[in-house]
């Protein structure tokens, strides 16, 4: 048998040199698809930008962020109607997610001011910087604490929406729970708290010490999906907030916080002192709303959207309208922001192709080139696998906020997380095909005296395509799946609508963003199942190993 043949078993032996012609034109088509894909990722990148409104660049015009439930969104739809009225445009980044993601926004300049709560400034946001700042300081020792992150602190808004602990009124009248203190002789009562609530200082790790509570099942869910386990009979005990419309709604009473465990949490504004002396009226406009919404106005507005279905917007605008005297006002939208729009989804997924594409593309720079030089060097191999491993374990949540810091808010932390989120299909793909090379193969390319880089450019890579091309193909479904998540800092995709859903408890509105989402993975499957098959020449094909 001539050296570089291999017969098969069940089959003939395909002779060194057609391998050799095979994976040259493999090689080939691979590097022009690959140079394609990167080419249209950094185009489409370009695109986006350019068609970014005047208004949305840096610096024209100042960025104001919002919680992802209802009572944020409307304050900050207030805040734009008021500073409309002065001649100001202000661009909300809408439902950004829990309070560090807002906080780091503003502190990385992101976005310039966003409504948040002053028990969670001492309590969660100021600890660090500033841990002598309690409730007893008072405001003003709050304000020179924020001064000195460069953030201001405006005029209380005239409500306070506290936390609390709240059961069906059913089961508080048949356990006589009236008091937080009740509930240490319920262990068998079943929580439903909100994630945000499981992790904060002044949430559950401090109540339940305080109060001695050790329930036997406690979960962690989204705040509106809460609700829905109270009403399903999956849960006896969730937190609320006390301007809630479901508090009401669904009849449920709330616990008194007999130890004095929870701060005050009086609705404030936010505001970077170098916004403040670049828009005057967005202070004035901050100003204008000091003391003007009371807690049982902000129920009503929580329930109009929630309860009614309407639109935050509209809502804040019809509230607006009382407010000032001959002030009506229209809601302030963007373009293509009317739900279920064609336009709308068209943006939608644009923005969602952004983000997939690039991250992917920066990971097929990055992890191909990291793959083989594990397989070239097993030693370094074992590293650069093991490495890619623990970032796939950072939960997405997690590694979005500690992208912001240094990308701020949008398209740029999303890319970032998913592009390392990427690296470990990849790498792991591309060094497992270089690794299960039959030895044969490599030694006939080695005797026919082909340099190193030759056999693998000819030789090796064209043999592990199929493989490398499955974790390519991996790496682009996880990334449309995950990418839902750049929703919670601004970048937009399919994630707004299914993060409004589970907002508004609309399964509508979540199937707007979780059926395109699925369309598009599989179509990016089986773009890749196609490239596969062109990729890989007719003589590779019919190859078999051993």
């Amino acid at each position: 048998m001539p050296l570089g043949e291999r017969r098969p078993r069940g089959g003939h032996a395909p002779h060194a040199a057609g391998v050799l012609r095979s994976g040259a034109a493999a090689v080939a088509n691979g590097l022009r698809v690959a140079g394609l894909l990167l080419v249209a990722a950094l185009f489409a990148s370009g695109a986006w930008a350019a068609n970014v409104p005047a208004a949305a660049q840096p610096g024209a015009s100042p960025s104001i962020g919002s919680k992802n439930f209802t009572e944020s969104l409307i304050l900050a739809d207030l805040l734009q109607l008021a500073a409309q009225r002065r001649g100001l445009t202000l661009i909300h980044r809408r439902a950004m997610g829990g309070s560090a993601i807002l906080w780091e926004a503003l502190l990385a300049g992101s976005i310039d001011a966003y409504p948040e709560y002053t028990g969670t400034l001492r309590a969660q946001l100021l600890t660090n910087v500033a841990p002598g700042v309690d409730e007893a300081a008072g405001d003003a020792a709050l304000r020179t604490a924020l001064a000195r992150e460069g953030v201001r602190m405006g005029p209380a808004l005239g409500f306070e929406d506290r936390y609390a602990l709240a059961v069906p009124a059913a089961v508080a009248q048949r356990l006589h729970l009236t008091a937080l203190s009740d509930l240490r002789a319920h262990p068998e009562l079943r929580y439903a708290l909100s994630n945000e609530f499981m992790d904060r200082a002044d949430g559950w790790p401090g109540l339940r010490q305080v109060y001695g509570l050790s329930p036997r099942s406690v979960r962690g869910m989204d705040h509106s999906l809460a609700y829905r386990a109270l009403r399903e009979g999956a849960a006896e005990v969730v937190d609320v907030y006390t301007t809630d419309a479901e508090i009401a709604a669904q009849g449920l009473t709330v616990l008194q916080d007999d130890r004095h465990f929870f701060p005050r949490y009086d609705a404030v504004w936010l505001y970077r002192q170098d916004a403040a002396a670049h828009w005057p009226a967005l202070v004035a406009a901050i100003n204008s709303l000091a003391g003007r919404i009371s807690v049982q106005s902000m129920q009503r507005l929580n329930a109009a959207v929630q309860l009614g279905h309407r639109d935050d917007r509209d809502v804040a605008a019809a509230f607006y309208a009382t407010l000032v005297p001959g002030g009506a006002t229209a809601a302030v939208r963007s373009p293509g922001t009317d739900a279920g729009s064609v336009t709308q989804l068209l943006a939608r997924t644009r923005e969602h192709l952004l983000l997939v594409g690039v991250s992917l593309a920066l990971a097929l720079l990055i992890g191909l080139p990291l793959g083989v030089l594990g397989a070239q060097w097993p030693t370094l191999g074992r590293p650069l696998l093991a490495l890619s491993a623990v970032l796939q374990t950072i939960p997405s949540l997690a590694l979005l906020v500690f992208m912001i810091p240094l990308f701020g808010i949008g398209a740029r932390p999303a890319i970032a997380a998913l592009f390392l989120y990427s690296l470990l299909p990849i790498v792991r793909n591309t060094l497992t095909g270089l690794a299960s090379i039959p030895a044969p193969l490599v030694l006939s390319a080695a005797a026919l005296g082909l340099p190193r880089h030759v056999r693998l450019l000819r030789v090796e890579l064209p043999l592990a395509a199929r493989t490398i091309l499955a974790g390519i193909s991996t790496a682009a479904v996880i990334n449309v799946g995950t990418a839902t998540l750049g929703a919670l800092i601004g970048a937009g995709g399919y994630g707004e609508p299914i993060l409004t859903g589970i907002r508004l408890d609309d399964v509508g509105l979540i199937l707007r963003g979780a059926v395109p989402a699925a369309v598009l993975a599989l179509l990016v499957m089986g773009v890749f199942q196609l490239l596969e098959r062109l990729l890989t020449p007719r003589g590779l094909r019919e190859f078999r190993e051993p």
